[in-house]
Formats: C-alpha cells, sequence, structure tokens
C-alpha cells in the first residue's frame, strides 16, 4: 500500500483540502481522506486532478498526422481521408504497430491521459490473411500499454462488410476482416491471457453499422454477454451526413435511431460521435445510460460537424473524450473545443454548466472523467 497527500484534490463532490490517498499494489485507488493530516505519506506537489480517460483511440493513426493536411484537387473530406489512411496501414506490422502505440500511449499519460480505449481494427498480415498468433496486432498495442504504464481497455473490431446491406469488404479493407465466431476466439484468448490484470480490460467493437450486418451484431454482443455481462461494447455511429443517409436508404431509419431500436444499449455501450442525431435521438440515447464518445479535434480536423451537446446534457446524457486519430493529445483542447464549438454555433457563452453558476471547465472535466470511466469499464 501506498499513502500520497494533496495539499488540494478535486473529487467528485468538488475541490477538497488536505486529501490522503491510498493506492494499493495494482495502482488501484483504495481510500480517499479529505481533512487528513499527511503523517508518513509522500507529499504530492500541485492541486491533483483526477486523470481522463482516453475513450477512444486508433493507435497507429498517430504516425500519419498531418500527412493527409493537404487538399485534393478534387476537394477533401472524411471519405477522402479514410483512402489516405487505408494506403498508410497497408505496410504497418505488429511491431510497427508496438512503437507507435508505445510513443502515443507514452505521450498521452504526459498529456493527462490515464486510460486508453483502444478501438482496435488492424488484425491481419499485409495479404490480408491472419497471422499465426490471430491475436498479434492486439498483443502489440497491449504490450505497448503494459510498457508504458497506461491502463488499457483493448476492444477488437467486428469489421465484415464495406456498406450498409453486407456490400464486400474493399481490399483496402481486408486486414480488418474477422468472422464473428473468429472474433469471439480473439476477444477469448486474450481475456485468457491478460486475466488478472486489472490495468488490461477487454471488450468488444462494432465497428460501425456499415461494417457489421445486424445478425452478426446481435450475435457478437450476445456471446460477449455469456462471457462478461458488463464488457464495454462501442460502435462508431453517425459521424458523417453520407453515413445517415445512406442508412436511411438501407433501413428507413436513422443510424442512432436503428441501433436503439434494434440493439441492447446500455450503460455498457459507447456510442463515438453520434454527431448527426435528430431531437428525439438525442433525448432517446441519453435515456439508456449510455456514453456518447466525443472527439472533437478529431471530428473537425475531418469536418464531421457539431454534436448537440446542450440537449443531450439537458437529457442527462453521460458523454467523455477520446483523441481518436490523435491530431492533438490534449484532453484540454478535447474540452475547449467541444465547449467552444457550442459558443461558435449557439453565439453564447459559459454553455456546459447549462445556466447554473458553476465552473465551465470543472463541469466539462468533472463530465469526461466520469463518462470516460464508464465507457472504458473501469467505474462509474
Amino acid at each position: 500500500m501506498t499513502t500520497l497527500f494533496a495539499k488540494s484534490a478535486l473529487l467528485p463532490t468538488g475541490w477538497a483540502e488536505n486529501v490522503r490517498l491510498s493506492v494499493d499494489a495494482n495502482g488501484s485507488l483504495t481510500a480517499v481522506e479529505p481533512g487528513a493530516t499527511p503523517g508518513d505519506a509522500e507529499r504530492l506537489a500541485g492541486p491533483v486532478l483526477p486523470g481522463m480517460p482516453n475513450l477512444h483511440s486508433h493507435a497507429f493513426q498517430r504516425a500519419m498526422a498531418g500527412l493527409t493536411e493537404r487538399a485534393s484537387p478534387t476537394g477533401d473530406d472524411f471519405w477522402s481521408w479514410r483512402e489516405a489512411m487505408y494506403r498508410f496501414l497497408a505496410v504497418l506490422e505488429p511491431e510497427d504497430v508496438r512503437a507507435i502505440a508505445a510513443q502515443l500511449y507514452l505521450d498521452m499519460l504526459k498529456a493527462g491521459y490515464t486510460g486508453v480505449a483502444e478501438f482496435h481494427y488492424l488484425h491481419h498480415g499485409r495479404d490480408g490473411r491472419p497471422y499465426t498468433d490471430r491475436a498479434a496486432m492486439s498483443e502489440a498495442v497491449i504490450a505497448a500499454a503494459k510498457e508504458t504504464g497506461i491502463a488499457i481497455t483493448l476492444l477488437p473490431a467486428l469489421f465484415l462488410s464495406s456498406g450498409f446491406g453486407g456490400a464486400a469488404p474493399t481490399e483496402s479493407q481486408r486486414r480488418f476482416v474477422n468472422g464473428v465466431d473468429d472474433m469471439m476466439a480473439l476477444i477469448e484468448t486474450t481475456r485468457r491471457r491478460h486475466a488478472g490484470n486489472p490495468e488490461v480490460r477487454v471488450g468488444l467493437a462494432h465497428h460501425s453499422l456499415r461494417a457489421v450486418s445486424p445478425d452478426a451484431l446481435a450475435a457478437a454482443t450476445a456471446a460477449l454477454r455469456a462471457l462478461d455481462p458488463e464488457a464495454p461494447v462501442h460502435i462508431h455511429v453517425a459521424e458523417q451526413t453520407r453515413e445517415v443517409e445512406q442508412c436511411l436508404a438501407w433501413s428507413g431509419a436513422r443510424p442512432v435511431q436503428w441501433l436503439l431500436d434494434y440493439a441492447p444499449v446500455d450503460r455498457s455501450w459507447c456510442l463515438v460521435h453520434a454527431t448527426h442525431m435528430d431531437e428525439a435521438e438525442t433525448r432517446r440515447l441519453a435515456a439508456t445510460g449510455a456514453v456518447a464518445g466525443l472527439c472533437p479535434t478529431t471530428e473537425a480536423n475531418l469536418g464531421d460537424g457539431f454534436f448537440p451537446l446542450l440537449p443531450y446534457m439537458e437529457a442527462r446524457g453521460r458523454w467523455g473524450v477520446g483523441s481518436d486519430s490523435h491530431v492533438s493529445l490534449s484532453p484540454i483542447e478535447e474540452l475547449r473545443w467541444l465547449e467552444y464549438g457550442q459558443r461558435l454555433r449557439e453565439r453564447r457563452r459559459a454553455l456546459a454548466p447549462l445556466g447554473q453558476p458553476e465552473s465551465t471547465g470543472l463541469v466539462l472535466w468533472q463530465s469526461a472523467v466520469a463518462g470516460g470511466a464508464q465507457a472504458l469499464g473501469r467505474g462509474t
């Protein structure tokens, strides 16, 4: 047991003075005593904040940050960026991914992120065939997390098709593709290898409604629940207006609407982006207790749009932030972009407190810490 002492610390109830913190051998916080005396505790310099969970990461994309910052003659958007990303990842091997992730995770820790949800869809070799160890790429990012000391929630991503209705994967996507049985075998293997390590959590990602059929989504979710009823489930959804249009053409429903109608969305789910929701979707998502995974710097970089933060918070929706493509590794910048984007949209100031006389920064930080921890499966 290690004992620490902070002159001031931010607790769920707000700022407290003279706080004694007890940490066990696994690095877990076991006791918090405000108004305490330091005794023989190690004294911490400066105010102490809870670490920020990073609820959405594609580690390999850190190494391509900046490579896409040139406009093409025909215009540039998310979809052209995605093609550049496919070309980049085509050459990566597990040792490359481990090196990229290790540097990334170290930089995250320096910036104030203490846990990361790795939304991991790069599984196979460059020819699209599985490695001898199907979990080689997953093990690469877990090894990087262990090496640097960041807690990781690994989310191996199910990916089956290139578009709504089961369109065949493209050549650029062949490294992503696993059937439900193969995906569950990978998850079981990873869980077994890291059982007992509190710093490694394993869940499941559905890449998107474009890439996962309804039957596969249902089967994989049910199989995960049989392994771990509380394991995190993440999905990209409603990031781009084209995705909304394609989903309407395929199903007659908007993406978040479809997911809430047909999937068992609850507190263990994280809907990443959810940028383009109508009023009914916003209220319904908030009511599930699921987390909206917001990545403001990446969403701005890709020209996605603005998440409906104010009505979502008014409906008591839970949310957290992630660095996603890692054009920024600052949680402060994510929160600033989130608040300032809403100010530009509404042409008003200090919006996150919802009219209450509270610190904007305090509301943003505490909300993102709580939602992020829930999304990583590391508490509420």
